[in-house]
């Protein structure tokens, strides 16, 4: 494999800087007084047209008069200056590169096209960067601070790679305050040369690096994100906050699928099919990545609670059973062990509710020592751990305030409560509503047991390190063998082509997922009234009749479908009422009709740079009201297809439901397979829509279909 770009950008030996002087305020001396304060070993050149000396550094008054080329140049200067700075760069062997300077593809097409010409420029030199609009990295591991904000703390073990700037360079204090550091940390910004996916593969790598965090605004490449998570995620986890989907909106689509999967809802599905968890706030993104960087993986569901208060302990409770986790009654055994250490009045069951005790050691170890033990939990979430209880005392001015009662605790109490999660390789999480201010939180997070400001938070985390047990769980299959294309379908489509159709008409469409082996329901194409009463018989009472023509996609609200017709004199009086609504001798269809209660939708459409997204929910006439989807790229593994079934919300209905079988998620599943093959094998079907797909029996059998051709309009059909 090929050398990540960021591996020398992140170790680099020595840097120069554009854009650093003597005055304070400047963005690009705060990026110099960060590299120079924060420790960095390695050479340091400023450069400066006039200055002689820049914080205390001789500066240099061109790239040219640098007495070497340095393996890392930084650029914080005006718009117009950076693609000529680059371009001495480049002639002097600087490889590597991150421009800070604003004013690109994030202004226009003006300058998207200057952000064109700096990509030219790189090229031509063989540079790598990172930027424009970015604000810097952050290697813990060398000392080395490339942001505005100063940072002093310990080498950390989270890997970040942010979309935004701000996200990496404005947070230091607010990450510091809670306890979680970074290894490495990456300020992407326009992406015009090294991307998020770059990053990803990079910090995927980094021996440093225990847990990946993204912030995104957009990915560049499905396909390509997915492979390379695939990678990483089976050993290290990768959690997103995706913010993209709510401003770039949804393609509209000729058909269901098209109106229906969004950029947001494409996402989703990608970054599930890539192995990564999606969270909704940055909050979430940087305390659950904590969380999975710092704590023994989780075994299992059920998790033990802590509290010496009711109401957090009913919190915790309340949220780890919305989201699938356990609190399971302890034994008898375990609860006779517990009951002898705590008071008369406390709970044992679990959670082990302490009311308002204050015993620190029996609260932070003892207990959760015991119960950690037991083999009886997968993990452990406690809350209460403080220093001090809230007392009152009036103040000379004879205002009331707080005043803190401490209890000293001995160094061993802390040495016990703190090594809990490695000794018994069982993931600890602490609820509190006090910061550093109390020694007990500082001594958590000095020891990596992550600390949330509420019990909610706490339990959500846990939830993350479930959802990163399940990706280590998945089974892992060899994506399908594409065949070669079926000359029948390919015929048709190329007809249809030809005869300038946007779209195939339900017969055509149907018999394209025949040749591929999609079972559809027994039809006849018909153009005189005999020959429908005719093969109506054939197929077997009861049937449907509908208008068969790729112009008329709207078949149902125009009154151009007819179903459950069960006699001769039926099949008659609806021919004739089709034709005369259609005002014209259009074919009509024949179809059986199949008998089922589970109705789904099953679909594909494309976006740029996506490739073939497949698509699965409920299906029938208020598929999108209900709206009930999930998608993923295609092509799609067993396993792939089987967890996207199960991805809908109402899953319960593929069980064993009111009477009904269990859904044959196999057959259900090569549907979905087969579909995505379709796609990629017959580039010029730009959108499918199968609605419903009934499930008859406990298989699938696709009773609706329309196929959307590559030039068509894009509208949605009801």
């Amino acid at each position: 494999m090929s050398e990540n770009p960021l591996d020398l950008l992140m170790n680099p030996k020595t840097i120069a800087t554009v854009g650093a002087g003597n005055n304070p305020m400047k963005m690009g001396t705060m990026q110099a007084n960060s590299i120079l304060k924060g420790g960095y070993k390695g050479k340091y050149y400023p450069i400066h047209p006039t200055e002689k000396i820049v914080l205390g550094h001789r500066a240099y008054p061109s790239v040219a008069d640098l007495p070497e080329a340095p393996d890392l140049a930084t650029l914080v200067v005006p718009t117009d200056r950076v693609i000529p700075l680059l371009e001495d760069f480049g002639k002097i062997g600087t490889r590597r590169a991150i421009i800070m300077s604003a004013g690109f593809r994030e202004t226009g097409a003006k300058g998207r096209a200057l952000e064109d010409r700096l990509g030219e420029v790189a090229a031509r030199y063989g540079i790598r960067f990172l930027g424009p609009n970015c604000m810097g990295i952050l290697n813990s591991q060398i000392s080395l601070n490339l942001t505005v904000s100063p940072l002093k703390v310990k080498p950390g073990i989270l890997g970040f790679a942010s979309h935004s700037g701000t996200y990496v360079a404005q947070t230091i204090a607010y990450l510091k305050k809670r306890g979680i550091r970074f290894a490495k940390a990456i300020s992407i910004g326009n992406e015009a040369n090294i991307n998020i996916i770059d990053a990803l593969e990079y910090l995927g790598a980094d021996k440093d690096t225990r847990a990946v965090i993204l912030y995104m605004e957009g990915i560049c490449d499905g396909l390509k994100l997915i492979e390379v998570a695939r990678k990483i995620t089976p050993h290290k986890p990768v959690l997103a906050q995706y913010v993209g989907g709510s401003t770039a909106g949804a393609r509209a689509g000729m058909s269901h699928t098209g109106a229906l999967a969004g950029p947001d809802f494409l996402c989703d599905g990608i970054l599930k099919q890539a192995g990564i968890i999606r969270v909704t706030s940055i909050e979430d993104l940087f305390s659950h990545g904590w969380a999975l960087a710092t704590q023994p993986p989780l075994a299992g569901k059920r998790i033990g609670i802590v509290t010496n208060s009711g109401g957090p302990a009913t919190a915790i409770s309340h949220t780890l059973d919305l989201e699938g986790m356990e609190v399971p009654c302890f034994s008898e055994d375990l609860q006779n062990r517990i009951r002898p250490h705590v008071p008369l009045n406390a709970s044992t069951v679990n959670p082990v509710d302490l009311t308002f005790y204050l015993d620190i050691e029996l609260l932070a170890a003892t207990v959760p020592e015991m119960i950690m033990k037991s083999n009886e939990v997968d993990g452990m979430i406690i809350h209460g751990v403080v220093n001090f209880s809230v007392g009152r005392k009036a103040q000379d001015d004879n205002e009331d305030s707080d005043i803190l009662l401490g209890r000293p605790q001995d160094r061993s109490v802390i040495e016990r409560m703190t090594s809990l999660p490695l000794r018994y390789n069982i993931p600890l999480l602490i609820s509190s509503f006090f910061d550093r201010d109390d020694k007990y939180t500082a001594a958590y997070e000095d020891n990596n047991v992550p600390v949330f400001d509420s019990p909610e938070k706490a339990a959500r985390a846990m939830v993350s390190l479930l959802r990163y047990r399940e990706i280590r769980d998945r089974k892992i299959t060899a994506p399908p063998v594409i065949p070669a294309p079926d000359s029948g379908a390919r015929r048709i489509i190329m007809t249809a082509l030809d005869k300038g159709q946007r779209a195939l008409d339900e017969y055509e469409a149907k018999r394209i997922l025949s040749l591929y082996g999609i079972p559809v329901t027994l039809e006849k194409l018909v153009l005189k009234e005999e020959d429908a009463v005719h093969a109506a018989k054939n197929i077997g009472f009861p049937v449907a009749l509908k208008a068969c023509s790729w112009e008329i996609m709207h078949k149902t609200e125009r009154g151009l479908v007819t179903l459950n017709v069960r006699t001769e004199a039926e099949v008659r009086d609806s021919f004739r009422a089709i034709r005369k609504l259609a005002q014209g001798d259009i074919p009509v269809l024949v179809q059986q009709m199949v008998s089922g209660s589970r109705e789904f939708v099953v679909g594909m459409t494309r976006f740029p740079r996506f490739g073939p997204c497949v698509l699965f929910g409920l299906g029938g006439v208020f598929t999108e009201a209900i709206n009930d989807t999930s998608s993923r790229l295609a092509p799609l593994s067993t396993v792939e297809a089987e967890e996207m079934i199960f991805d809908i919300r109402a899953k319960k209905i593929l069980g064993q439901f009111r009477g009904m079988p269990p859904v044959d998620i196999s057959s259900l599943g090569k549907l979905l397979q087969d579909i995505g093959i379709i796609s990629i094998l017959h580039p010029e079907v730009a959108e499918i829509d199968l609605n419903p797909v009934i499930i008859h029996g406990v298989k699938p059998v696709v009773a609706d279909a329309l196929f959307v051709l590559t030039g068509g309009p894009r509208s949605v059909v009801a």
